[in-house]
């Protein structure tokens, strides 16, 4: 059975008109810019633990390879290859390989930049990275099963999966698509679908599916008063997952099926 491809014609169109704002922290990626610190230490104290890495090290991820999944303008690529993580990043868009490319180059950094998706790097790289960044993706795709279980296959034993996205509650309608895009105007009107956002069970089940164990999701929460991102109870709205593939267990390196 032919995989799935995850391209929506729509979504790439959507980021490709706004590829040249990736890296103005005052342009139509703001939110992202002041949701990255947020998101980057979560993601570098969970490498840490996962990795048992030398948190004191100027170097610390050195030796793990790492994938960056829709990467966009490289947000969080470029943070983590500048801790030493082997990276390779895709995106369905072009114009967004190009941004990155550019800044990187700028940035002195070395980061294998693709133009492409998860399932394009399959069947030859299943297995193969360490640490994957699915974070802002999964509600852009065409078909996020199959999407999330093709990420799966990417991932080596012992590896670990970070996912970021949003529920699909009456609370991400009002905040993420009615306060940020047509209120607050943080974003383009129409930058999401609420009948896109998915519950974290729809994330956990597709990945244990495929072998994955799923810690359960992080709220990150915003706080208006202080204008900031953090770590909260709630995932009502924004939330992170983790899921990992024990290290004795082989990766799904049958891609056909």
């Amino acid at each position: 059975m032919a995989l799935k491809p995850s391209i929506d014609p729509d979504e790439i169109a959507k980021f490709t008109a706004m590829a040249d704002d990736w890296w103005d922290p005052h342009g139509k990626f703001r939110p992202l810019h002041k949701f990255n610190p947020v998101r980057l230490r979560f993601i570098r104290e969970t490498i840490d633990r996962h990795f048992q890495t030398e948190a004191e090290a100027k170097k610390p991820f050195k030796g793990l390879t790492g994938l960056d999944i829709g990467c966009g303008g490289g947000l969080v690529s470029e943070p983590m290859a500048r801790l030493g993580l082997n990276l390779t990043s895709v995106d369905a868009a072009e114009a967004n390989i190009k941004t990155a490319l550019v800044h990187a180059e700028q940035s002195r950094l070395e980061i294998d930049y693709r133009v492409g998706t998860a399932e394009s790097l399959l069947p030859e790289e299943a297995g193969r990275y360490d640490v994957i960044f699915n974070l802002e993706v999964v509600e852009h795709v065409a078909h996020p099963e199959a999407f999330l279980q093709n990420c799966a296959k990417l991932l080596a034993p012992g590896g670990i999966m970070f996912l970021a996205t949003l529920n699909r509650t009456p609370k991400a309608f009002m905040l993420a698509i009615v306060g940020a895009e047509y209120v607050l105007r943080w974003l383009p009107r129409g930058t999401h679908e609420f009948n896109k956002f998915l519950k974290p069970s729809e994330l956990s089940i597709p990945l244990t599916e495929a072998g994955l164990i799923c810690d359960p999701a992080q709220g990150v929460s915003y706080n208006p008063l202080l204008d900031e991102w953090r770590l909260s109870r709630d995932t009502q709205v924004n939330y992170m997952m983790t899921a990992k593939r024990p290290a004795a267990q082989t990766s799904h390196a049958d891609v056909s099926s």
